[in-house]
């Protein structure tokens, strides 16, 4: 996807969130993962733009949204996002986040249902305990000289409006992800139908997807000769997939998003 669009920060909940545009269609609301910006999803969302007008979004405190005195809390941040089609003038979106930004887009779903069309979740767990302990203490332990070097410490430094707050940053995010959550009741209270997208060897067990799926009303019973059974959410484990590398598969991807879309 092209760089040379022009983003724009819109005012909303007291911050400047930055968001950008491209193509046209349907509005479809992209979230990424924690420490990154909207480029980390750029590999899946420049073939979408030709059927999708893309809203790619930083999210509070990453990339172009600057940080303030506000906490990082993930309910507050799909607040934001649902300020934010409303700034726009949409009166529903689809949306797709990855890890955190799927939290995002699942705290959205649930708190301003009416805002939200069709949800995908890419790679994240409804409740805190079940990433594999390994993942919840790296959550907890994040220090700022553990990025020098990677790839988000770099686009941290080449688009953040003050680089010199990354050390506040992890410090932050290091808060938001020490806390716990447990979000099984709210599940099924999600209206939107839900693509859910997990790898074979992603950093929470494939038992935990299907667990998402169930709570959604799917893999309960056989789906019927003509699929009478069928739900509107689906279920997708991809092979030989991880939390790292899964959005920068957009030959697994795309098929099953688009097809969901459509």
């Amino acid at each position: 996807m092209s760089r040379n669009v022009i983003g724009k920060h819109a005012p909303i909940n007291g911050i400047n969130l930055y968001y950008e545009i491209h193509g046209t269609g349907t509005p479809f609301i992209m979230l990424h993962g924690g420490m990154g910006s909207f480029t980390m999803l750029n590999a899946i969302s420049s073939d979408l733009i030709e059927n999708y007008q893309i809203i790619g979004v930083d999210l509070y405190g990453h990339g172009r949204t600057p940080l303030t005195d506000r906490p990082i809390r993930i309910e507050d941040m799909a607040d934001d996002i649902a300020g934010l089609i409303e700034y726009l003038g949409f009166p529903k979106a689809d949306m797709l986040g990855y890890s955190l930004g799927a939290d995002v887009a699942i705290q959205t779903a649930i708190r301003h249902r009416e805002r939200v069309n069709k949800l995908v979740v890419i790679s994240t767990a409804f409740k805190r305990s079940a990433w594999y302990p390994e993942i919840q203490q790296g959550m907890s332990s994040m220090a700022p000289e553990q990025f020098i070097g990677t790839p988000m410490y770099e686009e941290y430094q080449k688009v953040a409006p003050r680089p010199e707050d990354f050390a506040r940053f992890v410090a932050s995010m290091t808060q938001a992800l020490s806390q716990d959550y447990d979000w099984t009741d709210l599940i099924p209270t999600i209206t939107a139908p839900t693509l859910i997208i997990a790898g074979d060897s992603d950093s929470f067990p494939p038992s935990h997807a299907a667990e998402f799926f169930r709570l959604l009303g799917g893999g309960q019973k056989d789906a019927g000769w003509n699929g009478e059974n069928l739900i509107p959410s689906q279920l997708a484990i991809l092979p030989h997939a991880t939390h790292y590398n899964i959005v920068f598969q957009p030959a697994l991807l795309l098929p099953i998003i688009t097809s969901f879309l459509s």
